[in-house]
Formats: structure tokens, C-alpha cells, sequence
């Protein structure tokens, strides 16, 4: 209890089952006396660009731009505009991150993937000698919670897709472990558009469940052997 949350949320309709799981978990973490705070990006249409607008006023170096030395050294001298600015103050508040979305091309959404290169900048989220276990961002806890379009079997090892965990390999350790963020199991619903409603039921009751005890989960072993087993 006591424990804040931030929910990054990518969908464009709140009527959707991404929608549902969002509201349930705002509804069970806020009854366990946790506070949340919920960035729904296409509703405050989130810039996913990576651009010079990202930066306010100078530049180290007006001569070739680079996003990455310009973001940190923005990052420094508290340079970054201000919706960049709200963002990191929410992550740097947060105990636990959980990322809400449908899974578009074996990957998050670009506004999604646009939040992580854009908030995540060098100085607040790692550096380059502070990263994985040393990362900026430790005691911090992340989960990825979406759904898919394919079914779990084709998402085995034996499926078409390859295990799911491949997948999960770029976000959980090539983002969230490079930044010092420990990673819970993630939580997949497959395929909610192809199930009958009572099974889309229990997946919402599943998700219900499991976050009466997420407090108690422990992380995943962040290492290679974790997706590639």
C-alpha cells in the first residue's frame, strides 16, 4: 500500500479490451491504497518523434545534430521541454511501470516505442557506465502487460511466431533492464478478438487476480538465458 503506479497506456479506444484492462487495473491498484497515474498517449496525443523540438533553447553543437548528446546535455542543464520533463517526474515517482498495449508487428506501437526513445534519455534513465544492473533507474519495478492478434500456439516455440519471449527481449532487457528497471513476468492476453466472451471474461478476471498479489511477485531473472532458453 502506499505504492505509486504509472500506467503507460497506448490504444486509441477506451471501449477496446486494452481499454478494460487499463480500468481494472486503476480500479484493483487504487483499491490496495496505491496511488496511479496513467499516461493515456494517444488521448494526449504524445509527439513520438525524436526531434530538435525536444530541446529548449541552445544546442551543444548547432553545427550537426545529434539527438542523443543533445537530449543529455539538455538533460543536464534542465533543457528538455516540458512534456518530457512531466513524463520523467512521473517515471521518477513511480515504483512500478506498467506499459498497456496491443502488440503491432511483433512490437509496441510507435507511440509507445516513441515515449521510451523520447523520456528515457541519457542521464536520467542510464549512462553509459550505468546501465543493466547499474542503470539510473533501479528499485523500480515494470511490467508489460498487452495483448496479441495471433494465439498462443503460434507463439510457442514450435509456432510460426517463435516463443513469445523473443519478442519480449527488446523491450524487457534491451529497454527496461538497460535502465536498472527489475521486470515481472509479463502478462499476455492472446488473440481477445478471436475467443468467445466468457473466455475474454476470464482473461479480465485473470488480470483482476493477479494484481491482488503482484506486490508479492518476484522479478524475472534478467538475463539472456531467460528468452532464449
Amino acid at each position: 500500500p502506499g505504492k505509486k503506479v504509472l500506467i503507460v497506456y497506448a490504444h486509441q479506444e477506451p471501449k477496446s479490451f486494452n481499454g478494460s484492462l487499463l480500468k481494472i487495473a486503476v480500479e484493483e491498484l487504487t483499491k490496495q491504497g496505491c496511488s496511479v497515474t496513467v499516461s493515456d498517449l494517444y488521448a494526449m496525443q504524445f509527439e513520438p518523434r525524436a526531434t530538435r523540438n525536444d530541446i529548449v533553447g541552445h544546442l551543444h553543437n548547432s553545427e550537426a545534430f545529434n539527438y542523443g548528446v543533445e537530449t543529455w546535455e539538455a538533460y543536464k542543464r534542465g533543457g528538455l521541454s516540458k512534456d518530457l520533463v512531466e513524463e520523467q517526474k512521473k517515471v521518477q515517482e513511480a515504483d512500478l511501470l506498467i506499459f498497456q498495449f496491443p502488440l503491432f508487428w511483433f512490437s509496441m506501437p510507435a507511440i509507445l516505442k516513441g515515449w521510451m526513445d523520447r523520456v528515457l534519455v541519457q542521464g536520467f534513465a542510464y549512462d553509459l557506465s550505468k546501465a543493466y544492473d547499474g542503470g539510473l533507474l533501479q528499485d523500480k519495478l515494470s511490467l508489460f502487460s498487452f495483448t496479441t492478434g495471433g494465439s498462443q500456439e503460434m507463439y510457442s516455440n514450435k509456432g510460426i511466431g517463435g516463443d513469445i519471449r523473443y519478442v519480449l527481449w527488446p523491450m524487457q532487457h534491451g529497454i527496461m533492464h538497460f535502465c536498472g528497471v527489475k521486470v515481472l513476468e509479463p502478462h499476455i492476453c492472446y488473440a481477445p478478438e478471436n475467443v468467445s466472451e466468457e473466455k475474454r471474461k476470464e482473461m479480465l478476471t485473470a488480470w483482476t487476480q493477479r494484481l491482488k498479489t503482484l506486490w508479492k511477485e518476484e522479478p524475472i531473472d534478467c538475463s539472456p538465458e531467460w528468452y532464449f532458453k
